[in-house]
């Protein structure tokens, strides 16, 4: 590292100790860009923050004077903290996010300017929707799109920008976003998960969806990334032979950060304290140079909006700091990936996390009626949970020995097994006073004793319980955890509702007691959701056999995985639930698919330059050097000089063979991806690409790979693996 920057690192860090030393420990320093409870409470009328915490609370409406008053204590506030303009900060489909800034200026009549920003510059914005992806939504003159302030997301400041959380829509009202679905997701599991939690407590009104997500990245030197066309292009490596040191001493894994890593994450989480995102947990990750980022959860929508600003947070402090953050699922081949684990659960409003076992043998009743809807709600969707976290970077990483299989199974270990298994047993309708204490001491009143020791994480299931959440381990690194969130809040609610039905109806028809009806119908879900469970070795081929029986889907690419969007049985759930219509389900099936298609696309043609441009050309300058030197010997010792330059033939020879069969898998693959681009049907299209495109890849990689070990180092043109995995 030069001085320089070893400098600029140091003044950072003292910079970050002199704002502590100032306000106070971190917790101090908390949310204070952040227009949050706090800041409400100093800038709003009584009146207003009723208003706004009604429609936190309850989606209730905010009139137009609210809206005025709550514009101007934004402003105000703003203002104070060094803003200059607003924006509306939203997710279209792209998978990121987007603004458009506008100044706190106008104009009087009489020439005069001032600072202006009203309730309805807050509700409503009307930005060009004309160049973000709608999957046939709208037409080509139906540019205009509206996004509406989402006052469950708290206001914050960025760098000198108030920036407002909102839904985006079309003109004719669909959703072109990612967290307006979300939104009416949380709100079913909400509807659902509180009409049978008051099965246990009166008290409950709301329970909340939560989500602790942990990111997972690569850092490399920026200077590096830059001379890498592959890297800047498409976020990951698409050649590059394996370090011979890799991740095989497994000596990085929860290691000593690096000193310039190190200065990286503090400014990082400098940043994110003031923003209010509750960082919590930074290591080590297993491959050199993967790191990992935890919060503490968070209610669901809050949470995806912290993880989309922080990976925008992470760019900008990386850049200060000389690095690149890679947050491609597989940016190096041989290596781990990276994902983004997302630990879901459901807590009330009365403080209860439904799915952690309680005191006694009622709470533990009120956990396992949660636990095993959860089950089956996967169980009965697995398909389409897998099509959530389908994307071109993670087709790279689902199946390898850092990641979950393509196939949907849920771990829930040993000793939860043996407790369902005790009440699959038990033989139901109406008990006996004996029947009902033998089955609420014995079996569900040793559930917290049992989760004491259920340490066993089994890091091959895709989704695993883990003592009090659920954790949903194959998603990607670069997906927005709304996608997921939205399908599985959804499923759940799905189930719970049907949950409610049938419990009621036992009670209605058949005059069972509460806990008898709880009972019944959970061992029914027990018994026909058990093909989902599986404790085992989830990469085994035993197990992909097994899932075969068992009527589970193994789809193992983006193309396979997305048409389950379009069954009958996904639109009617999304139709029911009020999540999504069809029209907005099969846009955005269509923008995935092209996504898909438009992320080949740009890798085979990146591939292609490397090969043509960089590659090809190296080779045959060093081929050159071999082949002087062999004429030199000949012209020194004439016949002679084979015997002596046996060793230089045989490379020239490797070279040859490997460039012919090179250029011809190259030339093979372009062909390929030609053809592919003169079909019209998306699902075609990324079917063709995923498996006569893509196919190439590799091949061409394995002789691009060889090639780079037979060349001079000096004379190779691309940064190596030993080089970019290394950080100094």
């Amino acid at each position: 590292m030069s001085e320089r920057r070893f400098a600029a690192i140091a003044e950072s860090q003292k910079r970050n100790r002199l704002e502590i030393k100032e306000k106070g420990r971190r917790s101090e320093l908390f949310a204070m860009n952040v227009f949050n409870t706090k800041r409400m409470l100093q800038y709003l009328t009584k009146d207003a923050l009723q208003s706004v915490e009604s429609a936190i609370f309850s989606g209730s409406k905010i009139d137009t004077k609210i809206a005025d008053q709550v514009a101007e204590a934004m402003k105000a506030w703003a203002i104070t903290m060094g803003a200059t303009h607003y924006t509306h900060w939203f997710q279209p489909l792209t998978g990121s996010t987007a603004e458009k800034h506008d100044a706190f200026f106008d104009l009087l009549p009489d020439g005069r300017a001032l600072e202006k920003f009203g309730g309805r510059q807050l509700v409503q914005q009307e930005p060009d929707a004309s160049s973000f992806p709608s999957g046939g939504i709208r037409n080509t003159f139906e540019a205009r799109g509206y996004t509406a302030w989402d006052p469950t997301s708290p206001a914050f400041i960025y760098g000198t920008t108030l920036c407002i959380p909102t839904i985006f829509v079309s003109y004719t009202g669909e959703a072109l976003d990612n967290k307006a679905p979300l939104l009416r997701a949380l709100h079913a599991v909400d509807e659902a998960a509180t009409a049978v939690a008051k099965y246990f407590d009166k008290n409950v009104s709301k329970v909340n969806a939560t989500l602790g997500w942990e990111q997972e990245y690569f850092l490399i030197d920026k200077a590096l990334a830059e001379s890498r066309p592959d890297i800047l292009l498409t976020g990951r490596t698409l050649v590059g032979h394996s370090a011979a040191k890799g991740q095989q001493l497994d000596d990085h894994y929860f290691g000593v950060i690096p000193t310039r890593v190190l200065g990286f994450m503090s400014d990082l989480e400098q940043e994110c304290t003031k923003l209010g995102i509750p960082v919590k947990t930074r290591h080590n990750e297993v491959a050199p140079n993967q790191f990992e980022l935890a919060p503490v959860f968070e209610e669901a929508n809050l949470a995806v909006d912290h993880n989309l600003l922080l990976m925008d947070v992470m760019d900008k402090i990386a850049d200060k700091h000389g690095f690149k953050v890679l947050f491609h699922e597989k940016p190096f081949a041989g290596i781990n990936g990276s994902g983004k684990h997302n630990n879901w659960s459901l807590a009330t409003d009365t403080g209860i996390n439904l799915l952690s076992p309680g005191s006694t043998p009622m709470k533990n009743l009120q956990f396992l009626t949660f636990f095993v809807n959860t089950i089956k709600a996967v169980d009965t969707y697995e398909e389409l949970l897998r099509s959530s976290i389908a994307s071109a970077g993670n087709d790279y990483r689902l199946g390898a020995n850092e990641a979950p299989p393509a196939i949907l199974s849920i771990f829930i270990g040993a000793q939860l097994s043996r407790v369902l298994d005790e009440l699959e047993g038990v033989s139901m309708g109406k008990l006996s006073p004996e029947e009902k204490t033998e089955l609420k001491l014995n079996v569900v009143g040793k559930i917290p004793e049992i989760l004491l020791d259920n340490t066993d994480r089994n890091r091959t299931s895709p989704f695993a319980f883990t003592g009090n959440k659920f954790e949903m381990r194959g998603v990607g690194s670069q997906t927005n955890c709304a996608k997921p969130m939205t399908i599985l809040n959804t499923i759940v609610a799905k189930q719970l509702q049907e949950f409610k039905k049938e419990v009621d109806a036992l009670i209605d028809t058949k005059n069972l007691k509460k806990d008898e009806a709880v009972f019944n119908v959970l061992r029914e879900y027990i018994k026909t959701s058990k093909r989902i469970r599986f404790d085992g070795d989830g990469y085994s081929l035993e197990w992909e056999k097994e899932a075969k029986k068992r009527k589970l889907s193994n789809n193992r690419t983006t193309p396979e995985a997305l048409q389950v969007l379009t069954e009958a049985k996904s639109l009617a759930l999304f139709k029911s639930m009020h999540v999504m219509s069809e029209v907005e389900v099969k846009a955005r099936q269509e923008i995935e698919l092209d996504a898909y298609i438009m992320h080949l696309q740009i890798e085979g043609r990146v591939l292609n330059e490397l090969v043509y441009n960089f590659v090809i050309p190296a080779v045959i300058n060093y081929q050159n050097k071999i082949i002087q030197n062999v004429m030199g010997h000949k012209e020194l010792y004439g016949a002679g000089h084979i015997k002596m330059t046996g060793g230089q033939l045989d490379i020239i020879q490797k070279i040859s063979e490997h460039m012919k069969t090179l250029k011809e898998k190259t030339d093979t693959m372009i062909d390929a991806r030609k053809s592919a681009n003169k079909l019209d049907d998306s699902l075609k299209k990324a079917t063709v690409y995923s498996e006569r495109v893509k196919s190439h890849f590799d091949e061409i990689r394995y002789h691009c790979d060889k090639l780079e070990q037979l060349i001079d180092d000096k004379d190779w043109p691309l940064i190596k693996y030993r080089e970019l995995l290394f950080i100094k």
